[in-house]
């Protein structure tokens, strides 16, 4: 019998820390750049993430973005971990992004989790909404 699970959303804000990784010796000169992420977050999350961006941008405002971020921390009362993925696409400037958790991912009292991470950037501030569900046992 499959269990029940009510969609709920946990919101706040992050602050990341992104560092270029110097790229190797013989890396073609449009290769994707590689980026170190460091994430704390505030709100409904409390916790860390880190993890791993490639990125390639033309001087058009094209380009694309995938990520993978390991979350640690506690929210709706659990402790536990999950990873992220990202996929970001911006044409002239239009973006299209979609983060979601992975499936299988969860660990601790967050084994089972499920759901989507919107992300917004306002004035410089990063907030999230991560739309989810998880075991109620």
């Amino acid at each position: 019998m499959m269990e029940s699970m009510a969609l709920k959303n946990a919101r706040g804000t992050f602050d990341v820390v992104i560092t270029p990784v110097k790229p190797a010796d013989d890396a073609a000169p449009d290769a994707p750049g590689r980026m170190l992420l460091a994430k704390t977050f505030h709100g409904d999350l409390t916790g860390t993430a880190a993890g791993e961006m490639l990125a390639i941008m033309n001087p058009e405002r094209s380009g694309a973005y995938v990520a993978l971020d390991r979350v640690r921390g506690v929210f709706d009362g659990r402790e536990g971990g999950f990873t992220l993925v990202h996929r970001g696409l911006m044409d002239r400037g239009a973006q299209e992004l979609l983060i979601t958790i992975v499936p299988g991912s969860g660990s601790g009292a967050l084994a089972g989790i499920a759901g989507v991470f919107h992300l917004t950037i306002e004035d410089g501030v990063h907030r999230y909404d991560l739309e989810y569900s998880l075991p109620t046992s």
